[in-house]
């Protein structure tokens, strides 16, 4: 992607629909009268004069525990310098975003106009009522130091300044684990830290807290080696001065143990990589760009550790690892402080919790076979749902032994569920569909590249990196409109009735007409289809010549099937094909099938949509938990339609026990856990949190969807289909742009898990 087009998207991103990334919701009703009285006048009242006898009930009675201040000067916003506040904001709400979508705070960005200490500190507290936590952002050193330093002493709520200590506990935890690799101590390696700023700082004291000996550190700055003969030395830099005669930073490398890079791109060359000690630890953290690449370094020194702050190679130090998960600690104690033993307990945590299997999701969304402890995996992944079950524990309990915490958590199991309950209201789905289509893209079939809105989609998913894009159609009309999207990008066009495409269009007639000939294909019908978009472009992935296709956007559905069934056809083994929407809900994703092509299945059928639809809940990393819904529970009628039902659960519980499935059971039970377990505790679904739905026919599964997607805005990733040979997903008519993507995510995701099946099978 050119940077004056990600310019311009990054600019109408921010700016459309509306203004900005961040809203405010209602949580309580309004619809009433009733409703009204109570959250304002006259019944407001009631809890203010709560809180007015009793201050700490403000947080019984208001969001004030759950809201966190995300606070800047604008003054040293990453990569960008001293912008002041209104340029900051973009990064401020950003910031407030990722609080929300990874712990469920909810981040309120406020953008002070000054650069006085004094004006900044005395601003914070006289706002700090309105908040359970206060996070500092962006504040240029050494101011960013003397504010943190009174904030935390004058106010009794959780501080931190995210540009110090996240970096510093995500490098720490992962510092520990590379040590413990490499069978190394940390009181006895040399360590040099290039950069000065906050996060420089910051991170050598938390390595010192862990038992870093301050004779083994040597900090340098943009001047060179900081030595105690230096003049002018702020006292942050005075404590890391060293007494060796050395100037630079080659002099500072030579048989240095560990390198933390928080400066700038390309400072370390191959030749100070040789010169460090046995078995280096190098954490190049600069931004973009890091101070060595990691490829070079990894072919400079074969026994080196290496972790960087891109997304783009292993062990990324990201500080989303730490500070969502570092206040939900502090705020669900209601924690006075941030203080040294809780951020130490985030560091012990991470590093913990990397030794430990990681679960199958994971797995899946790096396309990793397994993901151990080692070389290439010292720190969790970002994606890691354990995260927010892990970290937020270790902290809080840190609080309550350090005498922190108001309010001490009696319950921790009931506390765990309730913070995996509060990470399933967001896109992570989608995040880690488009994170595993990148590790492997495949070459996918846009059928209708002469429409704007699918030539953008397939313009974002070769920009992303999620797909290489084959576009069907006018070549001479794709052509103006990759201009007119500034698509440049040399992407392979095909108009399957072009002269340019006779050759290979006779060939894939002849190969339909042999396919059909006995189905009531003529020569003369196949290459008149052959013409048309859906047939050339399924005969293109028949032929290996394409790994995936999606089309739909601007035909019926049962139009688009037809061509695609009479190609493809259904994979050996399976009787019917059917499709599965994934629902994003606030509950978590849901499993919705057959949403699509089923009209009235039989038993059979449905215990076959049952056992395609858990294989593709699977396939993205979840456990399905599965409910065959009807309109009645268990027995309760022998209507033919609920029969069915109950004899396709019949069916899956014989071939395929170990599967968590039941029914019949109406969807009001299958949603309530305890509504489930008080009324069928003999049910597989007792006390179980159902993530997948099969309906008992197209019209309800239909409905439903669209349903949850019109009314409660939920997003849809679908339709998903199964049971085919190949890859091939049909859009719903006018599918969004978003939609289209995540369906060529789908395609590629697809398209590799039958890679792999066939390497397996094959041994190729």
């Amino acid at each position: 992607m050119s940077k004056e087009k990600q310019r311009r998207e990054a600019l109408i991103y921010h700016a459309k629909p509306q203004p900005g990334k961040i809203k405010v919701v209602p949580t309580k009703p309004y619809a009433t009268q009733r409703d009204l009285a109570l959250a304002y006048s006259p019944g407001v009242a009631e809890p203010c004069l709560e809180i007015e006898k009793n201050k700490d009930d403000v947080y019984k009675y208001t969001a004030k525990g759950n809201v966190v201040a995300v606070i800047s000067n604008g003054t040293a916003v990453l990569g960008l310098g001293n912008i002041g506040p209104e340029a900051s904001k973009p990064v401020m709400e950003g910031k407030s975003l990722l609080f929300k979508i990874f712990a469920d705070i909810d981040g309120i960005d406020i953008e002070l106009d000054t650069e006085d200490v004094d004006k900044f500190v005395e601003t914070v507290k006289i706002i700090a009522p309105t908040f359970g936590g206060i996070n500092l952002e962006d504040i240029k050193a050494p101011e960013a130091f003397e504010i943190e330093r009174r904030l935390k002493e004058e106010l009794d709520i959780p501080v931190m300044h995210d540009d110090q200590h996240g970096t510093a506990i995500i490098s720490a935890a992962a510092l520990l684990n590379a040590l413990e690799l490499i069978k190394k101590k940390i009181e006895d390696v040399k360590i040099v830290v290039s950069g000065a700023g906050a996060a420089a700082i910051s991170c050598t004291r938390l390595y010192k807290a862990f038992g870093a000996k301050g004779d083994n550190i040597v900090m340098l700055d943009s001047k060179g080696v900081i030595r105690k003969d230096r003049d002018n030395l702020s006292s942050q830099k005075a404590e890391f001065a060293t007494n060796r005669d050395i100037a630079t930073l080659d002099d500072a490398m030579k048989d240095a143990d560990v390198f933390i890079g928080l400066s700038m791109a390309d400072i370390v060359s191959p030749a100070m990589l040789t010169s460090m000690a046995k078995n280096p630890i190098v954490f190049a953290m600069a931004n973009p760009n890091p101070e060595i690449e990691y490829d070079l370094a990894c072919k400079t020194r074969k026994d080196i550790i290496m972790a960087t702050g891109r997304s783009d190679h292993p062990n990324q130090v990201n500080n989303v690892l730490g500070f969502p998960f570092i206040f939900r600690g502090a705020l669900d104690v209601r924690a006075t402080k941030i203080n040294e033993a809780m951020k130490m307990a985030a560091v012990r945590a991470l590093a913990d919790l990397t030794k430990e299997p990681v679960p199958e999701q994971v797995n899946i969304t790096y396309d990793t076979t397994r993901l151990t402890f080692g070389e290439e995996y010292i720190i969790p992944k970002p994606f890691d749902p354990r995260l927010i079950s892990t970290i937020p524990p270790a902290v809080a309990k840190a609080a309550m032994e350090s005498g922190v915490a108001k309010a001490p958590i009696q319950d921790w199991g009931k506390y765990e569920e309730e913070l995996l309950l509060r990470s399933g209201n967001d896109n992570k789905v989608v995040r880690m569909l488009h994170n595993r289509a990148k590790v492997n893209p495949k070459r996918i079939v846009f059928a209708e590249a002469e429409l704007l809105d699918v030539l953008k989609a397939a313009q974002i998913v070769y920009d992303e990196g999620i797909a290489i894009p084959i576009l069907l159609g006018n070549k001479e009309t794709i052509t103006t409109l990759k201009k007119e999207l500034d698509f440049n990008a040399d992407v392979e066009i095909i108009d399957p009735r072009s002269d340019e495409s006779n050759t290979v269009r006779t060939m894939y007639a002849d190969k339909l007409w042999q396919m059909r000939k006995r189905k009531g294909e003529t020569r003369y019908s196949a290459r008149v289809n052959m013409g048309k978009r859906n047939y050339f472009g399924s005969m293109m992935l028949v032929e290996g010549d394409a790994d995936g296709m999606i089309s739909g956007y601007s035909r019926a559905y049962p139009k688009v099937l037809k061509p695609v069934f009479e190609v493809i056809g259904r994979a050996q083994g399976v009787g019917n094909a059917s499709t599965v929407n994934i629902m994003i809900t606030e509950r978590g994703p849901l499993f919705l099938a057959d949403t699509s092509i089923n009209i009235s299945p039989d038993a059979e059928e449905l215990a076959e949509i049952a056992q395609m639809t858990a294989n593709v809940a699977t396939t993205f990393g979840f456990n399905p938990v599965m409910a065959m819904l009807s309109y009645t529970n268990f027995g309760s009628s022998s209507h033919k339609e609920a029969s069915k039902v109950r004899e396709a659960v019949r069916i899956l519980h014989k071939e395929n026990p170990d599967l968590v499935v039941d029914g019949e059971i109406q969807t009001d039970f299958a949603l309530n856990q305890e509504l489930c377990h008080n009324n069928f505790p003999f049910s597989k679904l007792a006390g179980k949190k159902v993530n997948t739905f099969i309906f008992p026919n197209l019209d309800a599964a239909n409905i439903t969807y669209k349903l949850l997607k019109g009314l409660n805005k939920a997003s849809s990733i679908g339709p998903i289909m199964v049971g085919l040979r190949k890859s091939v997903h049909i859009l719903q008519l006018g599918a969004s742009v978003d939609e289209m993507v995540n369906m060529a995510a789908v395609a590629v995701i697809d398209a590799q898990e039958r890679e792999k099946r066939k390497k397996a099978k094959t041994g190729k």
